[in-house]
């Protein structure tokens, strides 16, 4: 009976796990193009000159190249998951205006903003909803997540402040160090924080499982 079951796991924990892949791979796939062609622009400019008209410096071809790849992310998201979820679908939208912006104009900025613009909104928004008594998480993340009402209240705060940390230390980097520094950063320095910050929250998970306090009860009891 063992054996049978162990694939049947097995492949269930696989199709569980798939969304989770595919998710992330869209998600990282247009920010390492984005770090790619920026470490790599000089010598595209230098084989391909006809970019150069449209493109002057490195960081406005791979605006570009991320624009692009964002829309392709956004319908690879719709095609293998049928659905594209708020948060990437607003990042692509302000991508393509700050990013269409950062051409039309020739100024970088416009692009090195758009961290900021897109944390500050998550943040406005998450803080914003918490005035007016709503956990607007549970609305993104209620049917992956079970929590007591205070475990999404506290989770909401958590990470409305952390978008506007993010925000602060985008504005921080792109105002002090160069435009490859700040690529660096936006690519491999954001990431690898956020996720430390989402491991911080699972013991807040497991504290407000709504489950968490019979658990508790029937611990001391025993």
């Amino acid at each position: 009976m063992s054996t049978q079951q162990g694939p049947e796991a097995g492949e269930a924990s696989w199709e569980e796990l798939r969304p989770q892949l595919i998710k992330l791979a869209l998600e990282l796939g247009p920010l390492i193009l984005f770090f790619f062609v920026n470490a790599r622009g000089k010598s595209l400019l230098a084989d391909n000159p006809s970019w150069a008209v449209l493109f002057p410096q490195p960081i406005f071809l791979a605006t570009a190249v991320f624009m692009v790849a964002m829309v392709v992310s956004l319908v690879l998201s719709w095609m293998l998951l049928k659905r594209v979820a708020i948060m990437p679908l607003v990042t692509g939208i302000v991508v393509l205006v700050f990013g269409g912006l950062t051409l039309y104009l020739q100024d970088d900025t416009f692009i090195k903003m758009k961290p900021t613009i897109v944390n500050l909104l998550f943040g406005g928004v998450l803080l914003g909803g918490m005035v007016f008594g709503l956990s607007l998480l549970k609305y993104v993340f209620g049917d992956v997540y079970r929590l007591q009402p205070r475990g999404w209240w506290i989770l909401t705060l958590r990470w409305g402040l952390f978008f506007v940390f993010l925000a602060l230390l985008n504005e921080l980097v792109w105002r002090n160090f160069t435009t490859d520094q700040w690529v660096t950063f936006k690519v491999w320095g954001i990431m690898p924080i956020t996720i430390v910050f989402s491991l911080f929250q699972v013991r807040l998970l497991s504290r407000y499982a709504p489950d968490a306090g019979e658990a508790e009860d029937g611990s001391q009891k025993a």
